[in-house]
């Protein structure tokens, strides 16, 4: 028996749960924004923030993350939709493909600076936390190429090239190609990794680990774009995505080195309502309340008999009234 020699597309870029149809792409997309919340928020109540707080920043995240995505490829690709013979329509169906990973990066911070506002929190703390879960939403979100059957590299006959069927109106020639989605969530599954393993061996605080995510993912992005053969601009011989990605890289590079000066270390406190609350605080133990919070909580101890203490402020006025009234002789 022959052994597979190619990776084969599906034959329908629909899941059906039961009788509710479900695109791929979305589905692939829905499930990458799960995991990356989801891991985001167990990182973040490590850090010593709340259960929730990153569920609820990204209800203001995501929608944005995914409008700057979509205006990003329109505007990139507008002749896709803005030339004669097509229908401008066709920009608003997001199911059919068409998310730049760099205005949902983009949009999508904004978002989250919103969000994070709304909740008293910096938003360097929010990125490191949820850097490694966006690089894993980003290798579940390329699935959804797979099901599209677009996105594809140079032709090829290696052992795991991906078998393309052909569609005239998709502009598809039947063949074998580089899988350059199977790459690149390859790659960001590395990129997840690293992320985590420079964020526990060195801490990395202040917007660091995001950047680090930033600068790695635009390496992989770089080389597998020079695979890719689907239309694009080019500027001095490069895919526009390529020139995107140098310049991104040399940025977040910057960032790292003038934020490793600027602000050493990791933030202590990320959240300080969490703090207020009673929750421990980064640095601490996780079952030790913040330092005072028993005194600001208005609470008096009271005695072993059931009858309340007087509090040290009592006792230190009563003290002062005592020096004060004049001392009658026997």
């Amino acid at each position: 028996m022959d052994l597979l020699a190619y990776i084969p597309s599906p034959s329908s870029g629909v899941i059906y749960l039961g009788p509710v149809p479900l695109r791929g792409y979305a589905f692939c997309i829905i499930i990458g924004v799960f995991v990356a919340v989801w891991y985001g928020g167990r990182r973040w109540v490590a850090r010593g923030g709340r259960v929730g707080t990153v569920a609820d920043i990204a209800v203001w995240a995501v929608p944005f993350g995914l409008v700057g995505g979509r205006l990003y490829h329109v505007i990139t690709d507008y002749e896709l939709y803005f030339t004669d013979g097509r229908d401008w329509v066709d920009a608003f169906k997001i199911w059919q493909g068409g998310l730049g990973i760099w205005g949902a990066i983009a949009l999508g911070a904004l978002g989250a600076w919103i969000g994070c506002r709304r909740r008293g929190i910096p938003l360097p703390a929010y990125a490191d936390a949820i850097a490694p879960g966006i690089a894993f939403a980003q290798a579940i979100g390329r699935w959804g190429n797979w099901f599209n059957q677009e996105l594809y590299g140079k032709a090829t006959t290696l052992p795991w090239a991906l078998k393309i069927d052909g569609d005239a109106d998709a502009g598809r020639v039947a063949g074998t190609y580089h899988p350059t989605f199977l790459y690149e969530s390859l790659w960001c599954v590395g990129v997840a990794l690293l992320v985590i393993w420079a964020d526990r061996r060195y801490k990395l605080g202040h917007g660091r680990a995001f950047a680090l995510y930033v600068a790695a993912y635009t390496v992989g992005r770089f080389w597998i774009e020079y695979l890719r053969v689907d239309d694009a601009h080019h500027v001095l011989g490069l895919r526009l995505n390529n020139w995107t990605s140098v310049v991104v890289f040399l940025a977040a590079v910057a960032y790292l080195v003038v934020s490793a000066k600027r602000s050493p270390g990791r933030e202590e406190v990320v959240e300080p309502a969490a703090v207020e609350d009673g929750a421990a605080p980064a640095t601490g133990t996780s079952g030790d309340a913040p330092a005072g919070s028993a005194a600001k909580s208005g609470d008096t101890p009271a005695k072993s008999d059931g009858s309340p203490a007087k509090s040290d402020g009592a006792d230190e006025a009563g003290a002062v009234a005592a020096e004060a009234e004049p001392t009658k002789n026997p």
